[in-house]
């Protein structure tokens, strides 16, 4: 099974260090960093100290490429096969328990408080979400990462 990131305009370095780490414990082969998402590496090449503290060596270990816009990603790996889902809370959502994955998925976080893209959404190929039962709305976008990786792919 191969399986990638997409983290879409994701604000945090703390969090996308963690996403690095829980995608290096479950064996994701890349991570998409998509918009204004940190890299591991500043644009002096730099290690970025907060991405590294979280990520504990995992940011060395996954392959990992910055993009500037998640369609352009989304419509190259739908040509290598890959089927494309969303994590979000939208009316369409279906709940991340149902999800059946192929051998090639590709699961696409986004920014912690707008989410991920309407015109991402619009050409994923399911839209999945964990659902709520309490007062908040949502989880912290790696603790989601977490749920949907191990409950998607730990079979």
């Amino acid at each position: 099974m191969q399986t990638a990131l997409i983290l879409e305009n994701i604000r945090s370095a703390q969090n996308v260090g963690a996403i690095f780490r829980t995608a290096d414990a479950i064996g994701v082969s890349k991570i998409y960093l998509a918009g204004y998402t940190p890299a591991p590496l500043d644009k002096f090449n730099r290690p970025r100290k907060e991405i590294a503290k979280t990520a504990l060596g995992a940011e060395k270990t996954i392959a990992w490429e910055s993009v500037t816009e998640t369609v352009s990603i989304v419509d190259r790996l739908k040509k290598e096969g890959f089927s494309i889902i969303a994590v979000e809370q939208t009316p369409k959502s279906i709940d991340y328990k149902k999800l059946e994955t192929t051998s090639q998925t590709a699961f696409i976080f986004g920014n912690e408080v707008d989410g991920v893209l309407p015109e991402t959404l619009s050409v994923a190929d399911a839209v999945i979400e964990i659902p709520m039962r309490g007062e908040k709305e949502s989880l912290n976008v790696a603790t989601s990462a977490g749920i949907i990786l191990f409950r998607t792919l730990d079979k």
